[in-house]
């Protein structure tokens, strides 16, 4: 099982509070450092000192760590056109060394649309699909040819075949709870296919959706990795693991219910669950962004014994 630190920036934090959390998670031995990419504050916080930009933030990272792996979950097709999100995370590719990974999605969150002038559209599962589409076939593309598109959302026209990350095959992640069209879509272009926040009982049916959509177009279904994000808040104790859930604002026995939440042990019989249904990857949403410290004792006290 690979563990990879999820993080929640709209809820506020500045670029330094994310480098120090990326190096603790690249100094704790974990996997990667991956972040929501949100403009808006969700719930009862104040979102300051402000907003931070995804690729932004992954390109700083790129040149400021060495080792972790770094990317979305996920980016809405909301917010950037295809050919320019193409060349962003190639780019962020290339200053990374190769460490980058992308995680696509519909978007769902219309107050931030609102608040930053971002068009909303109603349907957007076709945006999806064909930026996934347009991305990969840009990455694809030989120096020496072009690459067009008509679609339609989007049309390209002889775009030049230079937009190549660092990666030969630069993974891509497609995550949602759908029952049909989100596990086709994994299995057409996905390295990764991800739940995020599901209920428990729900994970391993829809794997095995997933799977189906694969075998249905020729794929291996163990070709992808399959993941969950859920959120994390551990202790040493009872006492130890209240403070952490008072810290980001949620009830103990919730965190219990839905998340990776309790002593180490309590934390470690839910992932041996979670590999019985098929869990490979898990991506532990980190809402304290300033208590290092929980980084250290997840890494030492769950991750070592996982």
């Amino acid at each position: 099982m690979k563990f990879r630190v999820f993080t929640e920036p709209q809820q506020g934090a500045s670029y330094d509070t994310l480098l120090a959390v990326a190096q603790a998670t690249e100094r704790n031995g974990f996997d990667a450092f991956f972040r929501s990419d949100h403009y808006l504050k969700m719930g009862q916080v104040s979102g300051r000192p402000g907003p931070t930009d995804a690729w932004t933030t992954l390109a700083g990272l790129a040149r400021d760590t060495e080792r972790i792996r770094l990317g979305t979950l996920v980016s809405s097709v909301t917010y950037r056109w295809p050919g320019i999100l193409a060349i962003q995370v190639a780019q962020v590719d290339q200053m990374s060394g190769g460490r980058v990974e992308l995680g696509l999605g519909t978007g769902w969150y219309d107050a931030e649309h609102e608040a930053f002038g971002i068009p909303f559209p109603e349907k957007r599962f076709g945006m999806l699909e064909e930026q996934l589409e347009i991305v990969t076939g840009l990455w694809a593309t030989p120096a020496d040819s072009s690459y067009s598109f008509s679609g339609r959302h989007y049309t390209l026209a002889d775009a030049p075949g230079l937009v190549a990350p660092a990666q030969k095959s630069l993974p891509i992640i497609v995550g949602g709870n759908g029952p049909s069209r989100t596990p086709k879509l994994a299995a057409r272009f996905a390295t990764e296919y991800n739940q995020s926040f599901p209920e428990f009982s729900a994970i391993r049916p829809q794997y095995e959706r997933v799977r189906a959509a694969c075998e249905a177009i020729g794929r291996d279904p163990d070709d992808l990795t399959y993941s969950v994000a859920l959120v994390v808040a551990a202790g040493k104790d009872e006492a130890e693991f209240t403070r952490r859930a008072q810290a980001i604002g949620r009830e103990p026995a919730e965190l219990r219910e839905h998340g990776l939440a309790g002593t180490p042990q309590e934390i470690l019989d839910r992932l041996g669950r979670l590999r019985e249904d098929g869990v490979e990857t898990v991506y532990l949403q980190v809402l304290d962004l300033q208590d290092l410290d929980h980084l250290a004792f997840i890494a030492e006290e769950i991750v070592a014994s996982a």
